[in-house]
């Protein structure tokens, strides 16, 4: 086993792979080491992959139907029997509901981690690539989004959309995309001048094979930093969505609905909107040390 492992490790080291596996192979496998260098990142990635357990098996975790109405143990306090963390204002556990809640947080995040930065990657790399008219189009465009504080425009797009947690999350995906846009066009800009990119066009290949083969891959490292660096905003503009009752909708166990819920009894039965509050935190600063950590493995600018 000792002498597979070191085999292994050794393919990975080595200084003359022999295939393009084996050096995509050694690259992810140096990146890996030097983020586990880093203490604070594998915290970040030990949360969210606990995070990611607990949405899982959320219905065999939870001690408590989280729906279930209790009205006889209402704001029971914290430590009170059967319930860790309380009750809220209708007796429903306050634990299981954060657990439950999770799923909704992750399903929030993986679908605008998924929508914004293709819509971006796809508006700044034909932006970049194209130059002229079209650039200035694109760019405008952009301007304008970025001109507005995202939460308000998020606010304005939910309103017009209707309430609901779909809702919501498309109106963070168009407020979410101008960033990732802005750093595609840039890294394109660069890119397009190159003497490999002028072989490849001599050699007949057209706009969009160069921008999907050629660019794109070489687009994707700084956009997975800025993603993770921006799951802490997604989340918290859903929870402030879910604060003002214009995401998820009751009785889901949404944790900005939950705080918004709590905020009633803050001074006299704090943990009915501390304990959401804290959970939003917890993962919030979990993607920050995340996206510090791969800002440091991916983004060559970074080095001292």
């Amino acid at each position: 086993m000792n002498e597979a492992h070191h085999g292994l490790r050794g393919w990975l080291l080595s200084d003359a792979p022999q295939s393009r596996l084996q050096a995509r192979a050694a690259a992810l496998y140096l990146g890996w080491l030097a983020f586990r260098a880093n203490p604070l990142a594998m915290l970040g990635l030990a949360i969210l992959v606990l995070l990611f357990a607990v949405a899982v098996f959320a219905p065999w975790l939870a001690p408590h139907d989280p729906f279930a109405q209790d009205l006889a143990n209402r704001l029971q306090p914290i430590g009170t029997e059967g319930h860790l963390l309380g009750t809220d204002s209708l007796g429903r556990d306050i634990l299981s509901r954060l657990i439950h809640g999770a799923r909704i947080t992750l399903y929030i995040v993986g679908l605008v981690a998924l929508i914004a930065p293709l819509a971006g990657l796809l508006v700044g790399t034909v932006s970049g690539y194209a130059g002229g008219w079209i650039d200035m189009i694109l760019m405008r465009i952009t301007d304008i989004f970025l001109a507005f504080p995202r939460l308000v425009l998020a606010l304005a797009f939910v309103a017009a959309l209707g309430a609901g947690i779909e809702n919501a999350i498309l109106a963070i995906s168009l407020t979410a995309w101008p960033p990732y846009a802005r750093i595609a066009r840039a890294e394109t800009l660069t890119i397009r001048k190159s003497d490999y990119i002028s072989a490849i066009r001599l050699q007949g290949a057209g706009p969009l094979r160069i921008i999907t083969r050629q660019i794109w891959p070489l687009c994707i490292s700084s956009l997975i930093v800025r993603v993770t660096l921006d799951m802490a905003g997604i989340i918290l503009a859903a929870a402030g969505l879910g604060f003002l009752g214009l995401g998820a909708q009751p009785p889901s166990p949404e944790w900005g609905a939950m705080i918004s819920e709590g905020r009633r009894f803050i001074l006299d039965h704090w943990w009915v909107a501390t304990m959401p509050g804290l959970a939003i935190f917890t993962v919030s600063l979990a993607f920050n040390l995340l996206g510090d950590g791969l800002r440091d493995v991916l983004d060559p600018k970074s080095e001292k």
